[in-house]
């Protein structure tokens, strides 16, 4: 049986842990964790109630970081293992809504770093009109677009290079936000409740973050060098992730206190740029913008990846320029037509979180339940004969409804949306996942001994 059609090559396995660990720190060195930790503090929580969090929150990245070490074990992407859990045809669904989510959040990512790049530019006097707008978007967009020519050990090189620049400048930055914080403000803060307040400041922050991160965590970890420990896989993806996140947000506690509005700013951007001095200005857009990059370059390998395990075959090129047009077609139409479609668009792709908040704790738990000696390749293969594993389907489908029941945003509320979950969609992405457990769990007590076993024998 040939390996080559699942498994990485063994000539393409050429990250390093520390090549890894920059990869997912400058994933999340972008100064939306300002943000975040701004946020947090609206849960109406005192400091160290924030701070732990944030902290609580950002080591959530240890699921991701579980992915990644599963992906580094047997050498292959996500959604190829996923096979294994939810059969071949089963598969398509959930991997074609990580696609969707992974397209989609890219082009908002372009569209931000966008607005962000023009931003920059009005600081240093260019005027700002239509076509300057159109070349900020040529050249964001056209960098994003470019990193898909480059291959795994390039692209890990590159994000450590952007780790360091704007690790560094990002540093300057939360130095200059904590100059100015109001400590006493800070420590005076009141406590909130650890059930109805922190715990969704913790969803929040997971929802937004580590969970949606996992769709590309073994994208990455399946080209870790083959004689790299499993557990420096999983420490490298996870504390790469954590470090900047946690900084970032205890950072933006700290900037609540001198610009609360920050929490619930249409444009946060502008609202921070507000709290540093103006002579900072240039570096700080070119920062905002930058830090949006390497989220990008992760996004961008990964949704290539999902498509072509969805079954669309297509060259290397050819994927390349259909995922570029679709992020073009979507940043022209929000940045020049209606940029209205922008909202209900990130509240579509915050539904799909849901539904993928379902799937990595199916993936999880069928690989704890079934493959902890591994997967059969030829379960993992297009023309595998487990077209469909019903166990992983049904738990998808029952968990992915009782999130739909406890979400509460601007345009939906389920029906046991109140108290702790009203107008709080995060917490929901924790009850898909728990109901995925369970419902997973209790399917296996049903499964017979010898399906259990069924991988080792077909191996």
């Amino acid at each position: 049986m040939n390996n080559d059609f699942v498994k990485v090559p063994e000539a393409d396995k050429t990250l390093s842990p520390g090549k890894l660990f920059y990869n997912w720190f400058a994933a999340n060195i972008g100064i939306m964790g300002f943000v975040y930790g701004a946020i947090i503090v609206s849960y109406r929580l005192s400091f160290w109630q924030s701070v732990t969090a944030a902290l609580i929150g950002a080591l959530t990245f240890a699921i991701p970081g579980w992915v990644a070490m599963i992906g580094r074990r047997e050498g292959v992407t996500t959604f190829k293992m996923s096979r294994a859990a939810f059969g071949i045809y089963g598969n398509k669904i959930p991997n074609f809504m990580a696609w969707l989510n992974m397209v989609g959040w890219l082009a908002v990512n372009v569209i931000t770093g966008t607005l962000l790049f023009s931003a920059m530019l009005k600081t240093i006097r260019v005027p700002q009109t239509g076509f300057t707008k159109l070349i900020c978007l040529v050249i964001f967009a056209g960098l994003v677009i470019l990193s898909g020519v480059f291959k795994e050990d390039i692209l890990a090189k590159i994000q450590t290079w952007l780790s360091w620049i704007f690790g560094a400048l990002t540093l300057v930055m939360l130095i200059m936000f904590l100059m100015n914080a109001n400590w006493d403000e800070a420590f005076s803060m009141k406590s909130g409740s650890w059930v109805t307040d922190w715990l969704p400041a913790v969803a929040f922050v997971a929802a937004g973050s580590s969970i949606s991160w996992s769709m590309a965590a073994a994208d990455w970890g399946a080209y870790v060098r083959p004689d790299t420990k499993l557990s420096a896989t999983f420490w490298n993806t996870t504390m790469g992730a954590a470090t900047p996140l946690f900084i970032l947000m205890a950072g933006g506690i700290l900037l609540s206190t001198i610009s609360p509005s920050l929490a619930t700013a249409s444009d946060p951007y502008q609202v921070m740029y507000n709290a540093i001095p103006s002579w900072f200005g240039f570096l700080y857009f070119l920062v905002a913008a930058g830090g949006i990059i390497p989220q990008c370059l992760v996004s961008f390998r990964s949704a290539r990846i999902n498509l072509a395990t969805i079954g669309i075959e297509v060259t290397q090129k050819t994927s390349l320029i259909i995922h570029a047009l679709i992020i073009v077609v979507i940043s022209v139409y929000v940045l020049f037509i209606s940029g209205n479609f922008l909202t209900n668009f990130e509240l579509f792709l915050n539904f799909l979180g849901i539904c993928l908040a379902s799937w990595v704790a199916i993936f999880l738990v069928d690989n704890v339940i079934y493959r902890r000696q591994g997967y059969a390749v030829f379960l993992m293969k297009e023309d595998s004969p487990v077209r469909y594993n019903w166990p992983g389907i049904i738990s998808w489908v029952i968990a992915t409804v009782f999130g739909f029941l406890f979400t509460s945003n601007a345009v939906y509320r389920g029906p046991f949306a109140h108290g702790i979950f009203e107008n709080n969609s995060s917490l929901a992405v924790f009850v898909s996942g728990i109901a995925a457990i369970v419902v997973m769990f209790v399917l296996s007590l049903f499964v017979k001994n010898d399906k259990k076993t069924g991988d080792e024998q077909h191996g």
